[in-house]
């Protein structure tokens, strides 16, 4: 991996991989629904969109047929931290996708009238998510846990805010937040000697002062959030608080989270629905912020289930909590790790991903062997630890479904005996 500066303060990171005939190419930029206000939450998100509705050089379908044209793929996603516009291409076509996503990062137009229809599209799409009950559930727990902070906002804002917001509301937050400190270029693949030069006549007369992201850090709440929706199921997220990107932890916790519920053999898996029958759709994940994260699971069930899937869901996070992990756990869970890091690198998507990530929100790289090192290194006694820790906090807890009376009678402080300087108290 090569780390260089552009002569405007620019970071870029390349990747070279010299095997293959695709290159990924990213523009990061460390901006999402976490730097915005109230007033603005979701316009992150509709920048993303309103960058590919035209330049002066460029229009909508223009972008559109330059890369259908060259058998190249062009896409942008926008999370709570940042935003990322990315092409794959051939590496031959490395300076068409570059030449277009450049001007779309530059030269937008901010037209009203495609500004008008993408308002529209966006709130198509936050009528979708809204039809989408077990999508819907994760955002009613980001509320739930992060409270009015910022990182309890939802990525799509709401519709208000979408209706009011104008071309030079969308600049005036670009021009604030697409700042230079903020910025990085990824790139992963078959590209030639003089890619520094295509990069720097692209982005070395990138001007933008703006400011560098900043932000408080979050305190987790333990909420309860439900919205009634008539739906054949009802969809439940418990959370608690995890490790952050650079939390030394971060590897003991997502071991953990493998054995409790991350695949087909974790405990909640095989106990809910395989032994019991009482989901389909039974799952744990663990998201990683820059200063705070959260440990979740999720549940579809039908509500006359609802109780005895969380009953069953507090056992098995008993047991944990109680006897650990085993030592099979824990020598599965290393292997899948590496295994999906190893697999990921076959990709120059994933690789691009990967060190533009690492650059913008860390500032530092891990080799593949140091990352395997840092799996490998980590014990049962930091896994036992962290359990204990992670299981001490009274649950936050969002569900989605036609009664909330399974979860009114739920005790969201039941496990929070197990930490030896706190008094429980009903919640």
């Amino acid at each position: 991996m090569i780390k260089h500066q552009l002569s405007n303060g620019v970071r870029v990171v390349l990747e070279k991989i010299a095997t293959g005939r695709s290159v990924s190419f990213g523009i990061w930029v460390r901006t999402g629904s976490r730097n915005e206000s109230v007033k603005q939450n979701g316009i992150s998100h509709f920048i993303e969109h309103m960058l590919f509705k035209g330049t002066d050089r460029y229009s909508a379908k223009d972008i559109a047929e330059v890369f259908d044209g060259i058998g190249g793929n062009v896409n942008a996603f926008t999370t709570k931290e940042y935003t990322c516009y990315y092409a794959k291409v051939l590496d031959e076509h490395l300076p068409i996708a570059v030449d277009v996503l450049s001007d779309m990062f530059f030269h937008s137009r901010f037209d009203q009238g495609e500004l008008e229809k993408e308002r529209n599209v966006i709130l198509e799409e936050i009528s979708m998510y809204d039809d989408t009950p077990d999508d819907l559930v994760h955002d009613l727990l980001a509320k739930a846990a992060y409270g009015d902070h910022p990182l309890g906002y939802t990525i799509l804002g709401p519709e208000e805010n979408l209706l009011a917001m104008t071309p030079d509301d969308l600049r005036a937050y670009m021009d604030e937040h697409y700042a230079i400190p903020n910025t990085v270029i990824s790139l992963a693949g078959n590209f030639g000697d003089d890619v520094l030069d295509l990069i720097e006549r692209h982005f070395g007369e990138f001007r933008t002062a703006g400011i560098e992201q900043s932000s408080s850090s979050p305190v987790f709440q333990s909420e309860l959030e439900y919205e009634s929706k008539q739906t054949e199921q009802n969809h439940i997220c418990l959370s608690l608080p995890g490790c952050s990107l650079k939390d030394d932890r971060l590897y003991a916790m997502i071991l953990l989270n493998n054995a409790i519920g991350g695949g087909m053999s974790s405990r909640l898996f095989q106990e809910i629905r395989e032994k019991r029958g009482l989901a389909y759709s039974v799952y744990s994940y663990h998201s990683a912020h820059l200063d705070s994260g959260l440990f979740t699971i999720y549940t579809g069930t039908a509500p006359k289930q609802t109780e005895e899937v969380l009953k069953v869901s507090m056992e098995i996070i008993e047991e944990m909590v109680t006897k650990g992990m085993t030592e099979s756990e824990l020598a599965k869970g290393k292997e899948q790790l590496k295994g999906s890091l190893i697999l990921s690198l076959e990709s120059t998507s994933s690789r691009m991903n990967r060190i533009g990530k690492n650059e913008l929100m860390l500032g530092r790289h891990y080799t593949l062997d140091e990352t395997i090192e840092r799996i490998q290194s980590v014990q049962m006694e930091d896994v036992r630890a962290l359990t204990k820790e992670l299981f001490s906090h009274p649950f936050a807890l969002a569900m989605v479904g036609q009664s909330d009376k399974a979860i009114q009678g739920f005790r969201r402080d039941q496990l929070a005996a197990h930490r030896p300087d706190q008094t429980t108290t009903g919640l």
